[in-house]
């Protein structure tokens, strides 16, 4: 039998809520830092594939957690164009040569670079139990462009901006690009075991509504309907962070199973604007998890009550921060399994 968080993306009305948080496999777990301190830098991480399953279950032997979310990174697709990608400490990720002044004719492709994924996805989904979902992951073009054209990330994507409004042409082969390699790397994971997939878009809100359209919205369609066309069965989960009022655009138009939402969306009114029965998934404030308390309790319960009449996944509204408190998260997770339609 299917999980009650695959029941819940298949668009089905579960008594009982399901939960997964975004980031749950990672640096607030104390066992995360200690096999992280044991064997090295992250991207050492994501490709020792016996590490990263036992990253990926961590979150669910330790909280019963309904999804396992893939541990990897976004930028494993660049990675696997051929741009080398480095994790330095206290900067971020780093990606070499920047394509807002390299060519992207210049990269040469690293296919491999995608396989030992593809073996995690395989290792974690022989350990889960069958009412768990395994879920994959990628990064949308938009976002993962913004890092292939700067090198690293920003936090207004000017780089990135300027050169979608500048050179379209040039900006749009990188987006096809980027789409044509997520296609093939979102099947590799459903193959070897992923029962859903989420496709993160983290900074579609820097763009403007015809910007939005063009480099957000129609990639998404084209990644969804060819992944839709080998595995129909598959939900897709869309996150469009910071999508705002073009969230039901969205929603409507890329086709995706079910809509990720983040934390400055009012949950009514995204009950009330988005597609009849399309499911939701989100979005409590990850600082509110952080902080605990009374006020963890009533806002958590505002976002299972606003979305009691469609299906909906309980989530957070982006990753959940290093420094929370396990106590805090046991308080949740006892919150959103106490509470019934």
């Amino acid at each position: 039998m299917p999980g009650i968080l695959l029941e819940t993306l298949r668009g089905n009305n579960a008594r009982r809520r399901p939960l997964w948080l975004m980031r749950q496999a990672g640096r607030y777990l104390p066992e995360y830092r200690e096999l992280r301190a044991e064997k090295g830098g992250f991207l050492a991480l994501v490709y020792d594939t016996d590490a990263a399953a036992e990253i990926t279950l961590q979150p669910i032997r330790r909280f019963g957690f309904d999804g396992a979310i893939l541990f990897s990174d976004i930028l494993i697709v660049p990675y696997a164009m051929g741009q080398d990608l480095q994790f330095l400490a206290g900067e971020g990720p780093k990606l070499t040569p920047r394509l807002v002044d390299n060519a992207l004719e210049g990269l040469t492709r690293v296919p491999e670079r995608l396989s030992p994924i593809y073996e995690t996805v395989r290792k974690v989904r022989a350990q889960l139990d069958d009412d768990k979902t395994m879920l994959g992951f990628a990064g949308s073009p938009w976002t993962v462009a913004t890092y292939m054209v700067a090198g690293e990330g920003s936090r207004d994507q000017h780089d990135t901006r300027a050169m979608a409004y500048r050179d379209p042409g040039a900006f749009e082969a990188i987006i096809d690009a980027v789409i044509q390699v997520t296609v093939e790397y979102l099947c590799g994971q459903i193959e070897a075991g992923a029962e859903a997939v989420q496709l993160f878009d983290s900074w579609a809100g820097s763009l403007s509504p015809a910007q939005f359209e063009r480099w957000v919205i129609a990639p998404n369609a084209a990644i969804t309907a060819a992944v839709k066309a080998r595995h129909p069965e598959t939900p897709i989960i869309g996150f469009p962070k910071g999508s705002g009022e073009k969230l039901p655009a969205y929603a409507r138009e890329t086709g995706v199973d079910a809509v990720g939402i983040d934390e400055t969306i009012d949950p009514i009114w995204a009950a009330r604007e988005l597609p009849q029965g399309l499911p939701v998934q989100g979005n409590l404030d990850p600082l509110l998890l952080l902080a605990g308390g009374e006020d963890l309790d009533r806002q958590a319960r505002a976002v299972l009550d606003a979305f009691a009449d469609r299906p909906h996944v309980f989530n957070l509204g982006h990753g959940i921060g290093q420094f929370t408190p396990i106590a805090n998260v046991e308080q949740l997770l006892a919150i959103v399994r106490s509470w019934e339609r």
